[in-house]
């Protein structure tokens, strides 16, 4: 994997972990009003319980990345164990800073 390739791919991964939490908790604000819960409080609550999800949509949702690591290890090529977990770091770095802004959204810890 070259050094564009991981960029992208990286790049991609953060803002896919964005997305999903982003939508998936601005989502669950409508439904708790059509279900006459909290907006606020359904949306900070899903803020935590949707983070691995956007992190396993960003990562490809697939045992993929884990088989990289995995031959990375046994293959003796660091270098691509390290992408790999950059990968999964920036998927989790998206996922946080969702949380972080429907945190800041809600104004709820």
């Amino acid at each position: 994997m070259d050094f564009r390739t991981f960029a992208t791919n990286a790049i991609m991964n953060f803002l896919i972990a964005l997305g999903v939490l982003l939508g998936g908790c601005l989502l669950s604000g409508v439904g708790a009003i059509f279900t006459s819960k909290p907006p606020l409080f359904t949306m900070n609550d899903y803020a935590e319980r949707l983070k691995i999800w956007a992190i396993v949509a960003a990562i490809g949702g697939t045992f993929d990345t884990i088989d990289e690591l995995e031959k990375g290890f046994l293959g003796g090529t660091p270098g691509e164990v390290v992408k790999h977990l950059l990968l999964i770091a920036s998927a989790m770095t998206g996922a946080h800073t969702a949380s972080s802004i429907i945190h800041w959204l809600t104004q709820e810890s």
